[in-house]
């Protein structure tokens, strides 16, 4: 939605602006690295990855490496735009932090979701028998047979023949029903609130589909405001590119530029 708003040009390419935002969506701040010609006007922007990317104490910034090795650059070769924190200015922080722990409950419910079923013994259960007629032999079999149902070939009927056995003399009690007290679809639901709720995004913006007949409501309507209201200011933090390439950001050590990106 920001590529939208965007209008590339030689100096930046939306690629480049393309990279950048997913960066300020992620960390709440992107970096662009000032290609400058020699008499210092620059020329075009590039884009350099936030996650590595750090300030330096002594000015400047510093972009990690791989190999454990860093590349420095001067303050003026880094434009850095970022969102703002009540508890420093050095980072950005993104919006959406508050919503992490909601994400992460939505996480560990499809895990667990995921690995009752593979286990095949779903959150296990015990298998009790209390029939004398039983021989250690079937105990044997009804052994292998209940591990012989874990993970692939899940969900297997057994047969158990005790001729003369009790109503009762063989019960599965389970040790947990998933279904009716983990409630897997209410707390799915829950955590989709709160993390489209973290974003600000509406839930039709956010290909959710919608559980009623009438829908989310005027899509192209909901569109118009949610890029006035959140789109477009953060459209404003990037055009501060343009105003330092074009102020006196330079001065100190330098002419300011005479050609914008």
């Amino acid at each position: 939605m920001l590529l939208r708003e965007f209008l590339p040009s030689e100096g930046c390419s939306a690629q480049t602006m393309g990279n950048a935002a997913l960066d300020f969506m992620v960390f709440g701040e992107g970096y662009f690295y000032v290609r400058e010609n020699v008499f210092g006007q620059a020329l075009a922007l590039e884009h350099l990855q936030a996650i590595n990317m750090r300030v330096k104490v002594d000015g400047g910034f510093q972009m990690l490496q791989r190999d454990g090795k860093a590349i420095d650059f001067q303050e003026h070769e880094v434009i850095h735009v970022k969102d703002y924190d009540v508890e420093q200015n050095i980072y950005g922080v993104p919006d959406y932090l508050g919503g992490l722990q909601a994400l992460l409950l939505n996480e560990a419910a499809t895990l667990f979701r995921r690995r009752y079923y593979s286990n095949g013994a779903h959150a296990g259960y015990i298998f009790y028998t209390n029939d004398p007629d039983l021989s250690e032999k079937d105990e044997e079999e009804l052994r292998a047979q209940i591990s012989a149902s874990k993970g692939v070939g899940n969900f297997r009927s057994m047969f158990v023949n005790i001729p003369g056995g009790s109503e009762k003399a063989i019960q599965i009690i389970p040790v947990g029903d998933f279904q009716a007290k983990d409630e897997l679809e209410k707390v799915k639901n829950i955590t989709r609130n709160d993390v489209i709720a973290a974003w600000r995004m509406n839930p039709a913006l956010a290909g959710i589909i919608p559980e009623n007949s009438a829908g989310f409501g005027d899509i192209e309507k909901i569109d118009r405001v949610y890029t006035a209201n959140e789109i477009r200011p953060i459209c404003l933090l990037f055009n501060s590119v343009n105003e330092v390439l074009r102020g006196d950001r330079h001065i100190s050590w330098r002419e300011p530029p005479t050609v914008a990106a």
